[in-house]
């Protein structure tokens, strides 16, 4: 078979999971806050195929390397990763008939390194004193140059992470708000890469030039602020510990900062209180879009994503009892249900 065929395979493999990625609910939240009624929109990521926003942007991604000849039959893909992305490449990667290696951090959650193992992919922890993130990235770029075959998805350099929320998520949002007659005035997500926010404020930018794009970050670990990694923190997948190439933070509004311990009580109240099993991220983003919205009063149509499922993190302190502390905003949020509102069926 010549070499066009097979990756003319590769794209139709692509395509034929694409229904399974993408084009997911987005959920009116509505709740009290401080007494009074308010709504959130949240796009259910945890719903895709591997239980994570990451999913599109891995796809995607992929899909554009066999476009452009980067990835062949057979290669191998090689990726630095704090948990979810990686999760995402080693599913899709072995849908595509692909062998997967992952370079990542050791403290993630024992639950993402098991998926990571269920889905056949081989995984290098990566200490502290090996630099972390910053040496997983390291070492794939090593294997890249010792080794042919190999594709790196460069997830925090690559502009198809951006293009895939800005021709997926970023649409999808707009057209299951118009279905209400409503539109974004603000957008709110923590970043990891800085893909999603970055994407989808890009879209939502080009409807309305007004939309406020707010990054948010943990404020024990305000890497975006600051520049550089200050801090831990417990919000995985957030703030690792450098600004990612692809964000372009003049062209955001404010960061949002919140702490950990209050995302973490917020998404466990999303469990227990509305049925909602997602990750601790997802807590952090609701209270920082309820933030944003404060700002601009309680009626702005503000979107967050919920950006994973609960079930990375039944080992981590999202299962443990929380104290609250001063400043915490979760409990002073009555959450009253959710409806979830027609998808977009829009097409990536």
């Amino acid at each position: 078979m010549s070499v066009s065929r097979l990756i003319q395979n590769g794209l139709e493999r692509c395509r034929g999971i694409r229904d399974m990625v993408g084009n997911t609910p987005l959920l009116a939240i509505h709740l009290r806050f401080r007494g009074e009624p308010r709504v959130i929109y949240a796009k259910a990521e945890h719903l895709n195929l591997t239980g994570s926003i990451k999913d599109r942007m891995a796809l995607h991604i992929l899909e554009r390397a066999y476009l452009d000849g980067a990835i062949h039959p057979g290669d191998r893909i090689a990726e630095a990763t704090s948990g979810n992305t990686g999760i995402a490449f080693s599913a899709i990667g072995k849908a595509l008939g692909h062998s997967v290696e992952i370079c990542m951090p050791n403290w993630m959650s024992q639950e993402r390194v098991s998926l990571i193992r269920a889905f056949g992919a081989t995984i290098r922890p990566v200490s502290h004193d090996e630099g972390g993130f910053l040496g997983s990235i390291r070492l794939c770029e090593e294997l890249k140059r010792r080794e042919s075959g190999v594709f790196l998805p460069r997830q925090f350099s690559n502009p198809a992470n951006i293009e895939a929320h800005r021709v997926g998520t970023g649409p999808e949002i707009a057209a299951q708000l118009s279905h209400r007659g409503l539109k974004a005035k603000a957008f709110v997500a923590g970043v990891g890469t800085g893909g999603t926010v970055m994407g989808v404020g890009q879209y939502l930018k080009s409807l309305d030039s007004g939309v406020h794009i707010h990054p948010l970050e943990p404020a024990e670990s305000p890497t975006l602020s600051t520049g550089c990694k200050v801090g831990r923190h417990r919000i995985q997948g957030v703030s690792d510990e450098f600004i990612p190439p692809i964000v372009d933070l003049q062209s955001l509004n404010d960061i949002i900062a919140v702490a950990d311990g209050d995302a973490i009580l917020m998404a466990q109240r999303l469990a227990c209180e509305l049925g909602l099993g997602v990750g601790i991220s997802s807590g952090a983003n609701l209270i920082g879009a309820l933030m944003a919205q404060d700002r601009l009063g309680p009626e702005a149509v503000v979107v967050t994503i919920f950006c994973d499922d609960n079930k990375k993190y039944l080992s981590t302190d999202l299962l443990r009892e929380e104290q609250t502390r001063p400043g915490y905003l979760s409990p002073e949020v009555e959450l009253v249900a959710y409806e979830a509102m027609p998808r977009a069926n829009l097409s990536m």
